[in-house]
């Protein structure tokens, strides 16, 4: 059998693999006890809660832990709803018109008459920040008292007026006092969501209707929900507009405006009754045609490879400096300090999550700079690379015989030619195969890059759920595509490799 041939039927397996588990999980069916169904908030306590992390729902379920409760907490309120759909949890506690979008794509859900909570939104601000707050809340105040918030939210909820009372940033504004930078979690319809590749939404039209008030432009980081307020505690964001409500464990850290609108928590459960849902078809339709959403995926996958490419470079390049240095320090007993700093610096960045190095480098080290963010995941992930590719290429180096180095010294070349004509070549050779993994492994990675905000890979498919409520198909999508990247790159690395292998001969 041909190496083509076993190939493409590994490749043939797994693709049923991932199929089988597609279908098994569209169609998987579990049974609801009397014990689990859910009609009332009474009947919350000892059942299990979905919440999305960070939110005033998780907040206000988290009480009911001390009656057995157990909250399921998700970055992602689709991914909640997700759960919920496949029995892994028995409700969800979300604000109440988020919750009707995701009840009217998924008809198999509802909501319960009886409300959890009532509460009100306001804007997180620096507590350092007093002067920015008094000018926000003069503003919000303008905009109450003319009628202009009154007609951001109608335009966005209500069957009657909804789309009818569009809001543009006036155009004669003089927006001479800079920019706010506002954070946002787009992914929260009707405040904040993705709509035709732009951020929309209530806090979007009411931070433009600031911002014509205060001569300012803005500008919207959308993030994670449970990052918005280390980024304004940072400053790599004024203020923080995401349907964010006042509590006081948050009152210690950050500081908020007035409220500029009332809010009610529901319960959402399955519907027992409802009819079929949407055929797959429909789904895929939903997820990728309409409103081209498939864009999403081209464009996260372009920034996966422009981070992972340069990053790598980046890790080549420093790794095989530390490499060589410290197979320099450990052969000839040298430079025992410096040896002790790369060994450090490795121990640092082998022994922490590449996600904490991320937000370190973006959140403290460039915290006072307005640096694009592609350039600080290229560096972050750079870094982490570089303290893997080090050590490879060092095992690598310290594998081949020291008589080598020394037949090329007695030739007459230096320590260095020595090492670059005839130790790394062989070293290379050695390592090929782990340097080709860090590669896919450092591609996998950059999945973590949206935390910052950009729109990568596995953001894309996010921002695809955020919008059709489906978390299944753009989940899968995602999957294969960084699938077909592996198999990619392993196919080139063992190509390279018989490449190296024939040289030999």
């Amino acid at each position: 059998m041909s190496q083509k041939t076993k190939y493409y039927g590994r490749l043939l397996i797994v693709m049923l693999l991932v199929a089988l588990v597609g279908v098994t999980a569209c169609g998987k069916k579990e049974e609801t006890s009397e014990a689990s169904v859910i009609t009332k908030v009474d009947d919350l306590a000892g059942k299990n809660i979905g919440v999305q992390l960070g939110t005033t729902g998780d907040i206000y379920a988290s009480d009911y832990e001390e009656q057995g409760s157990k909250i399921e907490r998700y970055n992602k309120a689709a991914d909640a709803v997700q759960a919920l759909k496949l029995g892994r949890i028995d409700c969800i506690v979300l604000d109440e018109n988020p919750a009707k979008k995701f009840v009217e794509n998924n008809p198999e859900l509802k909501i319960l008459d009886e409300e959890f909570a009532v509460e009100e939104y306001a804007i997180c601000i620096s507590k350092e920040n007093t002067e920015l707050k008094e000018k926000i809340n003069g503003a919000i105040t303008q905009i109450k008292e003319d009628g202009t918030l009154d007609s951001i939210v109608k335009n966005y909820i209500g069957d009657d007026t909804k789309g009818k009372y569009p809001y543009e940033p006036k155009a004669d504004v003089e927006r001479t006092n800079g920019t706010l930078i506002m954070a946002t979690n787009a992914a929260f319809e009707p405040y904040e969501y993705m709509q035709n590749g732009e951020i929309t939404g209530i806090d979007v039209d009411m931070g433009w209707a600031i911002c014509d008030l205060l001569g300012m432009e803005l500008k919207i980081e959308n993030i994670e929900f449970d990052a918005i307020i280390n980024a304004v505690q940072s400053g790599k964001a004024d203020v923080g507009i995401a349907g964010m409500t006042i509590t006081e464990d948050r009152l210690k850290s950050i500081d908020f405006t007035q409220p500029y609108t009332t809010a009610t928590q529901v319960i959402i459960v399955k519907d027992n009754d409802a009819g079929d849902s949407a055929s797959f078809v429909e789904k895929l339709k939903n997820n990728f045609v309409t409103e081209n959403r498939w864009k999403f995926i081209v464009t996260g996958l372009v920034t996966t490879l422009q981070i992972s490419f340069f990053a790598v470079l980046i890790g080549i390049v420093l790794g095989f400096i530390i490499a060589i240095l410290r197979s320099s320090c450990d052969k000839t007993g040298k430079a025992k300090a410096l040896n002790w700093v790369l060994k450090a610096y490795l121990t640092i960045i082998r022994g922490t999550p590449a996600m904490i190095q991320l937000l370190i480098i973006y959140y403290v080290i460039f915290a006072s700079t307005d640096i694009n963010k592609v350039i600080v995941a290229i560096i972050a992930f750079g870094l982490n690379s570089s303290a893997y590719i080090a050590e490879i290429v060092r095992s690598g180096i310290m594998s081949i015989d020291d008589g080598q180095l020394e037949a090329g010294r007695s030739l007459g070349f230096t320590y260095a030619q020595s090492m670059w004509y005839f130790i790394l070549p062989q070293a290379f050779k050695n390592v090929l195969p782990a340097l080709g993994n860090e590669f896919i492994v450092l591609i996998k990675e950059t999945s973590i890059s949206g935390y910052i905000g950009i729109v990568d890979l596995t953001r894309g498919g996010d921002y695809i759920r955020s919008r059709t409520y489906e978390a299944f198909i753009p989940l899968i999508a995602v999957a294969l595509v960084y699938l077909v990247i592996v198999m990619v790159l392993s196919w080139l690395v063992g190509r390279m490799e018989r490449r190296l292998k024939r040289d030999e001969r």
